[in-house]
């Protein structure tokens, strides 16, 4: 067996069913869970249209292998979604290849960009999604966990990074809109980020998936589109990850793509061609269709946006918790420890939340996430009103 493969930690949901074990949720309360980012509203009728249209299309139905680099008219679209949205203009053919969502193509990247014959680091925000620390460690790479602001709502203190570090680093997942806290990275802090890649040569992942989903009249800076303002236009070493999960309410599609620099990405589709990562021909004619529409992107924004105006302020009263500038989670700190709470929470009134600790590591003797808990507020309104209520009511009676 690979040994690499036993430094992996288990996964946050593994940790929480571990955590629940031998926990009695009360049987008063229907079960509601806040606990996994996986987007509840409907898909929209257009997207189940369009894949069920691509079966009865000769040479887009399963009949034939798909590329690899995806189809024309995919690649396309997403490029022409980057221009309406960042004002970008992107060869297809080299600076756009589609994925099988981000979760697949933010581990593969490491696999293509480290160079295991020498030192590597792969830096990464604290807390995280637990993809990047997999991907470098399977990669043979350390992981450096990026230390966190709680100020700054846990923006990376680039700064605070050893020079020691940063000299092995070889790859930086960046994610803004940030997962759990919602934070998204100004161009400032691109600028500092691109300065540090000057010097060390360090390639960024920028993990966007959330871009969609936000809650000020401003939408979220993308890594390309702060590239592009700072005069960095070929986009080097620099590739943005975003998927359709989120932003149209098909996590069980599986599609996104990634855009950027065009001789990465040459590298990438040799490493996916080996790997066997072609989309479904059906999931890419569905693909086409969603990303050459933003009618029901829009929708769904403001269905998050109307959710989270009604359940944030509950929540205010009894946790430390805001609005978020995006994404479609709440990080609430909590009194005491973040496991207790959510243990408490789910035996007296069976809501699950994830304990703030499990989305960290450790570092420099502190978890940046102990003490909060991450809410998922991606079921619909009346939901996660019940929800919020009965954490209100769980704070306001608890005794420790």
């Amino acid at each position: 067996m690979n040994p690499l493969l036993s430094r992996l930690q288990p996964y946050p949901f593994e940790r929480l069913r571990q955590l629940f074990a031998g926990v009695t949720p009360n049987p008063a309360y229907r079960p509601i869970s806040l606990g996994i980012g996986e987007p509840k509203h409907p898909t929209p009728a257009f997207i189940k249209q369009a894949l069920a249209a691509a079966m009865e299309v000769p040479g887009s139905d399963l009949s034939g292998y798909p590329p690899t680099a995806g189809t024309p008219q995919l690649r396309e679209a997403c490029a022409g979604w980057v221009k309406r949205r960042y004002d970008l203009t992107l060869d297809p053919a080299t600076q756009v290849l589609p994925v099988n969502g981000s979760r697949e193509a933010l581990f593969a990247f490491a696999q293509t960009v480290i160079d295991p014959t020498r030192p590597a680091v792969v830096v990464c925000p604290n807390p995280f999604y637990q993809i990047y620390e997999g991907a470098a460690l399977l990669a043979g790479a350390q992981p450096h966990y990026g230390p966190s602001d709680p100020a700054r709502n846990f923006a990376v203190d680039w700064d605070s990074v050893p020079e020691s570090v940063w000299a092995r680093t070889q790859l930086i997942y960046v994610c803004s809109p940030g997962n759990p806290t919602g934070a998204v990275m100004p161009l400032a802090e691109w600028e500092k980020l691109f300065a540090l890649q000057d010097r060390h040569g360090f390639v960024i992942a920028s993990d966007e998936c959330y871009s969609e989903i936000y809650f000020r009249d401003e939408p979220p800076l993308g890594g390309l589109e702060a590239a592009a303002k700072l005069g960095r236009t070929d986009f080097r070493k620099l590739v943005a990850f975003t998927s359709l999960s989120k932003r149209s309410n098909v996590p069980g599609m599986r599609s996104g793509f990634v855009a950027g620099d065009a001789q990465i990405l040459k590298q990438f589709l040799l490493y996916r061609t080996y790997h066997g990562s072609a989309m479904s021909p059906i999931v890419q004619a569905a693909s086409t269709a969603a990303w050459n529409d933003e009618a029901h992107v829009v929708d769904n924004r403001e269905q998050y946006r109307r959710k989270f105006a009604e359940v944030t302020p509950l929540l205010e009263t009894v946790l430390d918790v805001r609005l978020p500038d995006a994404s479609f989670y709440l990080w609430a700190g909590v009194r005491g420890s973040d496991t207790e709470f959510a243990r408490q929470l789910l035996a007296q009134y069976n809501v699950t939340v994830l304990p703030g600790s499990y989305l960290a590591r450790e570092a420099g003797g502190v978890n940046p996430g102990a003490g909060r808990v991450r809410m998922a507020l991606v079921a619909d309104t009346a939901e996660c009103l019940e929800a919020a209520q009965r954490i209100v009511q769980f704070v306001q009676n608890r005794k420790d």
